[in-house]
């Protein structure tokens, strides 16, 4: 078989499309923070809506259900599609998980996306969360930056995925992989200059 095939049509690939971004699109580091009296949680740190600045708020519970919420909709997007086929939940996956960066609620301006990513791993290819999930521990233990952990974590995935034979679903995640990475490009610029907080850190 193929490995790059693509067997959605075209009306289908814009129906799960639509599906994924409207799930994707859903802040709920903004509902949470504002459900719980904390105000917009856009206008401190970053003005991320992901868990990251929730966390700046000092509500680490609210943070973490950011972070499993932000997650679940990417997974449930890739999931409920690909019970059609794993086309259709490789462009919903792919929907969310750009839903979650660009939100049309908040005039495009969402998260940086990891959380969301990971989902969307979970939904197609749920094995490799453990791979994910073991080299970010990894990099986390041995260098405390947790955006570095993301981003090698992130650049790994996509080779691991295609190595076991997960083409499309390789592609997709580097395509993901190359969006994520220009998120965090402020990040790479602290990590560059020495000025990125370690995990633990203020900042």
């Amino acid at each position: 078989m193929d490995m790059f095939s693509w067997q959605l049509g075209l009306p289908a690939t814009l129906l799960c499309l639509v599906f994924g971004y409207l799930l994707g699109s859903i802040p709920f580091g903004l509902i949470l923070t504002r459900m719980a009296g904390l105000g917009d949680v856009r206008k401190i740190g970053s003005g991320n809506i992901g868990a990251t600045n929730v966390l700046r708020t000092g509500n680490k519970k609210l943070a973490a259900a950011t972070l499993l919420l932000d997650a679940l909709k990417g997974t449930a997007a890739a999931a409920i599609a690909s019970q059609w086929s794993i086309d259709a939940g490789i462009a919903a996956g792919l929907a969310a998980f750009l839903g979650h960066l660009y939100p049309v609620w908040l005039f495009f301006k969402g998260g940086k996306g990891v959380a969301t990513y990971i989902g969307v791993l979970l939904g197609l290819a749920p094995v490799m969360v453990l791979v994910f999930g073991a080299i970010w521990l990894a990099m986390a233990r041995i260098t405390r930056y947790s955006s570095l952990s993301a981003l090698v974590a992130t650049a790994i995935t996509p080779i691991a995925l295609y190595a076991t034979g997960h083409g499309n679903v390789a592609v997709l995640f580097a395509v993901m992989t190359l969006i994520t990475w220009i998120k965090h490009r402020a990040n790479i610029q602290r990590l560059l200059s020495g000025t990125e907080s370690r995990i633990g850190e203020n900042g």
